[in-house]
């Protein structure tokens, strides 16, 4: 049996990720504050990443996944462990300027991204720090995940609409191309790896095929049953304040993960499964004033 340390383990990605493991009978420790439920059949480690002190040192992990937001956060991580053996950071697609030429490359140039702001600058110094202290760390680089437990109001923003039976106001045309991974792909891609202990130890993950707002709003609607009525909305007005995507086109090349990870969850079954687990906890996802936005200025 396998003991692994998840960051977090409260809230979407790492949630999803100590669940997924735990389901396969590793021994699963999740460090946080103890503010929020924890999942069935984990070991809490109840502390602040930082304000560690030796809370860590009596432990070894055979894998630490660190979803850490800074390099402040690895250090801090680094310092605090015991002894570990692999060690994955989950990073990001913001790390690539927008203005790079897609589709974008492990190799390809890093930078601040507009739309991402420090949260991608964020991520690239916790990627430096973490291959200055320990070259031998994978990084995974995702562009949006989706799934169950996705606490980010995007599809669950879609399905509200739908179940609504309110009109869509879309983004232009809706052609727009968005690239996603399901949260179960980027668990099935950690095992992968660490069976196969590639060369390689910086993967843009995501699936291969793109999809555009129109189609993807379209599955969204057809999965809840609804029947979809578009109005494009004019480029003058701010995607933000009625959409949940920015206006942001980009592409990950993704053929490294495909050596190791052959196939993806099809995003149709991945939207039915965000469904199913969204029409059950809607209390879970932090909404945000799309619909007061709609009423006030596009709504006829």
């Amino acid at each position: 049996m396998k003991k692994v340390l998840v960051t977090g383990g409260t809230v979407f990605v790492s949630r999803y990720i100590a669940e997924y493991f735990v389901s396969r009978n590793w021994d699963v420790y999740v460090l946080n504050r103890n503010t929020r439920k924890q999942s069935a059949g984990v070991h809490l480690i109840h502390a602040d990443r930082h304000c560690l002190g030796d809370s860590l040192k009596e432990y070894s992990f055979d894998l630490v996944i660190d979803n850490a937001y800074t390099g402040r956060d690895v250090i801090l991580l680094l310092d605090a462990l015991g002894s570990y053996g692999d060690y994955f950071l989950i990073s990001s697609s913001a790390v690539y300027p927008e203005d790079t030429a897609f589709p974008f490359k492990e190799s390809s140039p890093l930078g601040e991204n507009k739309y991402w702001g420090r949260y991608g600058t964020d991520k690239i110094e916790a990627e430096e720090i973490l291959q200055e202290r320990n070259p031998n760390a994978y990084i995974l680089r995702p562009p949006y995940l989706y799934g169950p437990k996705n606490n980010v109001y995007r599809e669950a923003f879609v399905f509200d609409c739908a179940l609504a039976g309110r009109k869509f106001y879309l983004p232009k045309d809706g052609s727009m191309k968005l690239q996603f991974f399901h949260v179960d792909d980027l668990c099935r891609l950690l095992e992968s790896i660490l069976l196969k202990k590639p060369s390689q130890h910086i993967f843009n993950v995501g699936n291969r095929e793109t999809v555009s707002i129109l189609d993807w709003v379209s599955l969204c609607y057809q999965i809840a049953g609804k029947q979809l009525d578009c109005v494009p909305v004019s480029p003058e007005i701010f995607q933000r304040l009625y959409f949940c995507f920015y206006d942001y086109e980009y592409c990950l090349d993704v053929s490294r993960q495909q050596e190791i990870l052959e196939s993806t969850k099809p995003l149709r079954q991945g939207l039915q499964e965000s469904y199913d687990w969204y029409i059950h906890h809607k209390e879970e996802v932090v909404k945000k004033p799309y619909f007061d936005y709609i009423d006030k200025n596009l709504a006829n």
